[in-house]
């Protein structure tokens, strides 16, 4: 069985104190102890908002579009009743809703935009997304059959200058053959409320507008664009919605929110990877403070490894001494870190917002993050990944001046004392 080294763990510890004649190497070694805290505070904190992000941004993004939908290869789904029937059937299935969707022109004033002009069932629009929610005013029963009424994106709201109670100009791709030639299709719609999701990207493009009102605007008559699925594990959306198509005869164009949104995610996960090696960069500075650590150290006590050599100290035993010493050093940064870290992350939000204050500017804008938060999550495997990694480098980098140590020759160290 394997002894425990306690001797050289005391004798490590002792290294360490500081002396009322020599308090530079304690010094530097609280140094290299503070550059590990400050690496490993920093990698979880990094991680921390982009994991935040990633959270938030699939949390909005399913709140404005269903998990899955299905659409028609061929064309709009004329007999979409009964295959919304059969689709909410499926046991992974929680709700079904049919919608149009096109993209259009509104203009107010001298103002003209694109938008993705969403034509919704209301009722069953409720139970696939959470849509009404993010109505900041105005709601979702003002669109009704025949009112022409529109809900726009604040964002889009605001590029236009338009506000509620006013009307825009919508023009259809769809026009009209007249014999001077195809003239776009022109409905004055007004405005009944705002939508505010929180994301940039969709509160500047989109319209929404009741069901049946879409279909006329795009000569659809009784059909829609296609179905949008809400089902008991968004995770497995591409998996569900394929099996529906499948049962339902097949022929259908299938997506799911994941495929939809893939490169903000794909981008997402690559950002993440490039940064913690990166901030590995950061952990390796810490290390190397660790090895002048030592390294000063082992020169300092020469004569002291002289003296335990020829006490008979064997070299192993002094390997493991500096071992110890640079694996205190690296943990006690390591534990610091991580409480940094942690408490950083969990006040980032608070903290960007005083920042903010302090500056009068706004340091997140939703036009380049797509949110306007800065949110932070630190999970689990991040602090195993961070603080693991922290841990081996600072191990590693005990090697060579334990080593060093360890080849010292009494008589050659003790010649000139």
């Amino acid at each position: 069985m394997m002894r425990w080294p306690r001797l050289e763990a005391r004798i490590a510890l002792r290294y360490l104190q500081a002396r009322t004649d020599n308090r530079y190497v304690s010094f530097i070694a609280l140094v290299g102890a503070l550059s590990v805290a400050i690496g490993v505070a920093v990698m979880l904190v990094v991680l921390g908002v982009m994991n935040g992000f990633e959270i938030e941004l699939r949390e909005r993004i399913l709140s404005m579009t269903a998990h899955a939908t299905l659409t028609g290869v061929d064309g709009p789904l004329s007999e979409w009743q009964a295959l919304g029937e059969r689709a909410a059937r499926e046991p992974e299935v929680r709700a079904v809703a049919p919608y149009v969707e096109e993209r259009a022109l509104v203009a107010y004033g001298e103002r003209v935009s694109g938008v993705l002009l969403r034509g919704i069932h209301v009722d069953a629009e409720q139970r696939v997304s959470s849509i009404a929610s993010h109505v900041s005013l105005g709601g979702l029963s003002a669109l009704t059959a025949g009112s022409y009424h529109v809900l726009l994106g604040k964002a889009l709201a605001t590029e236009l200058q338009v506000q509620i109670g006013q009307s825009v100009v919508l023009a259809a791709p769809q026009g009209t053959v007249t014999p001077t030639g195809v003239v776009p299709r022109v409905r004055r719609l007004m405005v009944v409320g705002l939508i505010d999701s929180g994301l940039y990207e969709i509160d500047r493009n989109i319209a929404v507008v009741s069901l049946e009102d879409a279909a006329r605007l795009f000569k659809l008559g009784d059909a829609v664009t296609g179905l949008r699925l809400q089902v008991e594990d968004p995770m497995a959306a591409a998996r569900v919605v394929r099996t529906v198509a499948v049962d339902l005869g097949g022929g259908f164009f299938i997506s799911d929110w994941s495929r939809q949104h893939a490169n903000f995610f794909r981008s997402i996960a690559t950002t993440k990877s490039i940064m913690f090696v990166l901030l590995l960069l950061v952990i390796g500075v810490a290390a190397f403070n660790i090895v002048a650590t030592l390294v000063m150290l082992v020169r300092e006590k020469q004569s002291d490894i002289a003296i335990l050599r020829t006490l008979g100290l064997s070299p192993s035993s002094l390997v493991w001494i500096f071992i110890f010493q640079g694996t205190l050093i690296a943990a006690l940064g390591t534990l610091g870190g991580w409480a940094l870290g942690v408490l950083v992350a969990s006040h980032l939000t608070a903290l960007v917002h005083g920042l903010e204050a302090l500056l009068g500017t706004h340091l997140i804008d939703a036009k380049v993050y797509y949110i306007d938060d800065l949110p932070a999550v630190v999970t689990r495997l991040d602090v195993i990944r961070v603080c693991g990694t922290a841990l081996v480098v600072g191990c590693l980098a005990t090697l060579y001046p334990a080593f060093k140590a360890a080849g010292t020759q009494p008589a050659e160290a003790l010649r000139h004392e």
